[in-house]
């Protein structure tokens, strides 16, 4: 009776132990899922926006209008952080154009761009993430012919870049502007002609580099003859200013002048009358 009594109360106790553990199981098994849940909770709670980047907030599939900037956030777990890029971008376009002749040219554009950091949100929700693909791309070309259209070839090819690249970005402002798009600036790397027009422009081109060669030195040639005309006159006038200083009895006094040093040299001399005219003689040396 004693052994029957023990072996017994050693499975009753066992039964129990069992009990506990079955009990002890679930709490167990939800604490766990309690600990994981809040764990990930916590991980989606914390929002992080890199630099040159901003956060769009969605709710359930809905766009709460909230954006974060840059850095460390805490925020609903339930929300989701869409991160647009608010740097600037280049947008290259090669594109075939006509002119206002109808001739068909090929223009390099590069556009600079970036994301209005307050319309984030909005461009988010109205466009999209691939807002370049969408909205960008296609306005730029629309641009790019419409303003071409407008000019010559020729234009385009020589003086008008500027215009033109002033005018597309004007248009693309005016497009892009109320959609949350910053236009920065619109380049154009180069111009291709159609062969035998690229050839006239600048055979043209150098006839009219020519020509203004040739007016610069007929232009020289003019200032050299009004040089020479005014130096001609300079000394003609100083020819008559001189003239009339000049007399006979001056003449003759200067004659006098120069007969008496010869006379009063120590060398043997050739002594020549003079003519009836003006009397003087004319001395010689002699040589050996």
């Amino acid at each position: 009776m004693m052994a029957f009594r023990k072996d017994y109360d050693g499975g009753e106790e066992q039964e129990i132990y069992l009990k506990k553990m079955r009990d002890a199981w679930p709490r167990q098994i939800g604490a766990v899922l309690a600990a994981v849940i809040v764990a990930v909770m916590g991980f989606a709670a914390i929002a992080y926006v890199p630099a040159g980047h901003v956060g769009v907030l969605t709710l359930f599939g809905r766009v709460t209008g909230d954006v974060l900037p840059e850095g460390t956030h805490l925020v609903n777990p339930f929300k989701v952080n869409n991160r647009m890029s608010v740097r600037t971008h280049e947008l290259k376009e090669q594109a075939s154009v006509p002119s206002n002749e109808g001739l068909i040219m090929t223009l390099d554009t590069s556009l600079l761009f970036r994301l209005d950091a307050e319309k984030a949100s909005q461009v988010y929700q109205k466009i999209g993430p691939r807002y370049v693909e969408v909205v960008v791309e296609p306005n730029l070309r629309s641009a790019i012919r419409s303003v071409t259209s407008t000019h010559s070839a020729n234009a385009l090819y020589t003086g008008a870049r500027e215009e033109v690249a002033h005018k597309i970005r004007d248009e693309l402002i005016r497009e892009l502007a109320p959609r949350g798009i910053t236009v920065e600036s619109i380049l154009l790397r180069d111009v291709q002609l159609p062969a035998m027009l690229k050839t006239s422009i600048e055979a043209k081109q150098q006839a009219e580099q020519d020509a203004l060669r040739m007016n610069f030195v007929l232009q020289k040639e003019k200032q050299e003859a009004e040089r020479k005309r005014i130096e001609a006159a300079g000394i003609r006038d100083f020819q008559q200013i001189v003239a009339q200083g000049i007399s006979q009895q001056l003449l003759t006094w200067k004659g006098i002048e120069a007969t008496e040093k010869l006379a009063a040299s120590a060398n043997a001399k050739i002594i020549m009358i003079g003519s009836p005219r003006t009397g003087l003689p004319l001395i010689l040396e002699p040589r050996d």
